[in-house]
């Protein structure tokens, strides 16, 4: 029962910083649209490139993982 409490909890917290969350977005777009255009466009374009930067140095790993896991099925 408590862990029931603590998710219910949790799921309202959750809620609550993404609607902080919107509700400063959208205030930031209304009061400066264009600078706040601009930084989002930054900070997406940033995690994208974060995104295929971290693919690219985790791929090599992948293909050696599923080396490993065909040399042991094959035994």
């Amino acid at each position: 029962m408590k862990t029931l409490s603590n998710a219910r909890l949790n799921v309202v917290v959750l809620m609550a910083i993404l609607s902080a969350s919107s509700l400063t977005m959208l205030w930031l777009f209304w009061r400066f649209p264009i600078a706040t255009a601009v930084a989002t466009i930054v900070i997406l374009a940033g995690l994208g490139l974060a995104t295929r930067l971290a693919t690219a140095s985790d791929g090599e790993s992948f293909v050696d993982l599923d080396a490993r896991k065909q040399g042991i099925g094959s035994h």
